[in-house]
């Protein structure tokens, strides 16, 4: 039961991201935003799907089920941090890479300190909500294919960002 609870709680965090995302996005193009990186956000779609389908699978696989308190615990605090990061960003966070160019960069909440925060909160979710449920292949797996993922999109998320 406690998986279900949570995977379900992961799937509806996961799809108002989408909704926030897709109503900044309205606003980022209606004040002239550029996109790039479109040629690898299908593929980071697909990994965040094939993510949560890898989790549903794997947990129902196993033979016994057990859950790490401290780990759901823990991943609860990184939404803490996530949420200073989305607050932080307001209207420019969005799921794909958008630049203004007459906007300067965000230099607030983390983004005083860290470049990409977000990007380390993706890390860290990745390998700990499998890791909740004891889930190690698709937490190995989907960390590795996440690893790749990232590489390429904060490559193509700088080139964006050191146009202005």
């Amino acid at each position: 039961m406690a998986f279900i609870l949570f995977i379900s709680f992961i799937i509806f965090l996961r799809i108002a991201e989408l909704f926030y995302s897709k109503s900044n996005e309205k606003w980022l193009l209606g004040n002239g935003a550029m996109e790039y990186g479109k040629n690898h956000y299908p593929f980071m779609v697909a990994l965040h799907v094939s993510f949560l389908i890898s989790l549903i699978v794997e947990y129902y696989l196993q033979p016994v089920h057990s859950v790490s308190l401290f780990l759901i615990i823990f991943y609860l605090l990184l939404l803490v941090f996530k949420a200073w990061v989305v607050l932080s960003l307001g209207k420019f966070w969005n799921t794909k890479i958008y630049h203004i160019a007459s906007f300067s960069l965000v230099k607030k909440g983390p983004y005083k300190f860290i470049k990409h925060p977000n990007y380390i909160i993706v890390i860290i979710e990745i390998a700990v909500i499998p890791l909740a449920f004891h889930l190690y292949y698709t937490a190995v797996i989907f960390s590795f294919l996440n690893a790749i993922m990232l590489y390429v999109r904060i490559r193509e998320e700088n080139k964006a960002l050191d146009i202005h």
